[in-house]
């Protein structure tokens, strides 16, 4: 075949490059040939496969190129979806994390700085303020309230549900909680406190709602204040059996004082075992003892550990005023650069601190360790009157007043029977007559029923506004049936027979039976029955250990001391 020649406009609109001659007669010497097309076949040496994603159907079933164009856009209109919808609660979260490290707090409360309200939690002069600023050391100041009560001034700053009445409030209680909102959302490790005065009161049983599905470490402070010769063994026993029962699971049960520094080391080896990279937080009711349990963490792991040593310069403030702590405070306490976090302390308003005078809170913290009272008994001063009414039938008809937080109407007892009350010395015991109960009630209170402490107080105190009976059933007359715990303040145990009582007319041939009896206290402080707890010396030869099962063996957590 002859070659064919192109023409000139042909040829220059698809050569890149310019014709040096144009002429026609030039044209002679480029000459393109067409070739025919060769087809080229390549075989793969991999076994092939159709992927789940290739559409299925042959020949006229097969898809045509708008339905896999319409499939396509789906697959990434749901993967741009999903994505968005990722970065939104990613950037939440994010903010949540992160709004409590805006400002600078004090080092001591947590309370964010400031140089506005002198009575305000946080605030700190013009003048050391713009001095510390210019140094970078503002958070390592400490505001004037942390400094009074430092010096055993008692500054109450919370209000609301669950909020201490007298002073200014600043806070109030749901914000406090709010600021521990985060802390579910967070990976870390909880280490829960719990007053073992106030067991019940401080236990809070929907700490997962703080917490989420975090691990919890549970650590029970002033095990120092129970009674002497008190056999721990029984009492580790006892917390966990109660544990069990409130459905928390928890790695450990830990048994500890802030201030004997008893149990303090195995908690920090419980915690540098756990935390495996998290940060450490430390949670709990209000006034449990959060910040002297972190400042003898600190005391503890300062030996062998140089960050914790350094740490201890600027440690959190100590108070016997519920709310100390308003704000969650970093703490440089570890090697790897984890943080152990002091939070602030959950209000609750069903607490006898939540219901008394800011300057009345003192008497409810017991200084010293627990003696129990236990009425009746020979040596009491009691008018004669009473004293024969009770060798003869005991305590029954009778109403026990425990300071002015608490009266208890014995309504149908054995005649030796008698209880025992646990808690703070200041609140002393009263009997009088049933019957003539309400109007000692109005004209004491104040004077002999205190707290509250003054009749100017008393004139605005709401009185024992709840009424709850108990119908307490017996088995063994001679250990006691149960505790009767009032969230806030202690207990009192009740014994069926007590033989040192020096009743006349001795009952011991009842076995079993049943007591009565109603307990008064202000609206909103809760009344609990549960188990006796075996503390005395008395409490380990009466106490039982139960027999567990292979299962219960398995999820039991096991406790320190």
């Amino acid at each position: 075949m002859a070659p064919k020649l192109l023409a000139l406009s042909s040829l220059s609109s698809i050569c890149p490059f310019p014709i040096p001659n144009s002429s026609p007669s030039s044209l002679n010497i480029y000459k393109f040939h067409t070739l025919k097309p060769t087809l080229i076949f390549c075989k793969s040496t991999e076994p092939q496969t159709i992927s789940e994603s290739e559409p299925e159907g042959y020949g006229a079933a097969a898809p045509t190129r708008g339905d896999i164009f319409l499939q396509r856009q789906q697959v990434v209109a749901a993967s741009s979806s999903v994505l968005a919808t990722t970065k939104k609660k990613k950037k939440k979260k994010d903010n949540i994390f992160k709004f409590s490290n805006l400002a600078p707090c004090c080092y001591g409360c947590g309370a964010p700085l400031h140089t506005l309200e002198v009575d305000a939690p946080g605030y700190v002069d013009q003048e050391t303020y713009d001095l510390k600023k210019k140094h970078h050391q503002l958070r390592k100041i400490l505001c004037g309230r942390c400094r009074l009560l430092s010096h055993g001034h008692m500054i109450t700053a919370v209000g609301g549900n669950g909020g201490y009445s007298g002073g200014k409030q600043f806070v109030t209680a749901e914000e406090l909680r709010e600021k521990l909102s985060h802390v579910r959302h967070e990976k870390a490790l909880i280490v829960k406190l719990v007053d073992i005065v106030d067991f019940n009161g401080s236990f809070l049983a929907r700490v997962r709602d703080l917490a989420g599905a975090n691990p919890i470490i549970l650590v029970i402070t002033k095990v120092d204040l129970l009674p002497k010769d008190t056999d721990l063994n029984c009492v580790g026993d006892w917390v966990v059996e109660a544990t069990m029962k409130k459905k928390l699971n928890v790695l450990s049960v830990h048994l500890t004082s802030s201030k004997s520094l008893v149990g303090i080391s195995g908690v920090v080896s419980e915690i540098q075992k756990e935390k495996k990279g998290r940060d450490v937080y430390i949670l709990g009711s209000a006034n449990v003892g959060k910040s002297a349990f972190i400042n003898a963490l600190l005391n503890t792991m300062s030996y062998k550990d140089p960050v914790a040593a350094s740490a201890r310069k600027y440690k959190p403030i100590q108070s016997a005023v519920p709310g100390t702590t308003l704000g969650p405070i970093p703490i440089d306490a570890f090697l790897g650069g984890e943080k152990l976090y002091d939070t602030p302390g959950v209000h609750l308003h069903h607490r006898q601190a939540a219901v008394i005078h800011a300057e009345d809170l003192p008497t409810l913290a017991p200084q010293s360790r627990l003696r129990g009272q236990v009425f009746p008994s020979s040596g009491q001063n009691l008018d004669s009157q009473i004293a024969n009414r009770m060798r003869s039938s005991g305590l029954s008809g009778l109403s026990i007043f425990w300071g002015g937080l608490v009266r208890i109407d014995v309504l149908k007892v054995l005649p030796e029977t008698c209880l025992t009350f646990y808690g703070p010395k200041a609140l002393q015991i009263h009997v009088v007559p049933t019957e003539e109960a309400y109007e000692f009630y109005q004209k004491e209170l104040g004077v002999l029923l205190t707290p509250p402490t003054g009749k100017e107080k008393a004139d605005g105190w709401m009185g024992l506004e709840t009424k709850r009976q108990l119908q307490i059933k017996y088995e063994d007359i001679e250990r006691p049936t149960c505790d009767v715990a009032i969230s806030g303040l202690g207990w009192f145990s009740v014994v069926p027979v007590n033989k040192s009582a020096g009743i006349s007319n001795p009952v011991s041939e009842v076995t079993a039976g049943e007591l009565t009896f109603v307990v008064h206290v202000p609206k909103p402080v809760e009344i609990f029955v549960r188990s006796p707890m075996p503390v005395g010396k008395a409490a380990g030869q009466w106490y039982d250990y139960r027999e567990l099962t292979e299962e219960e063996l398995e999820v039991r957590p096991k406790w320190f001391f």
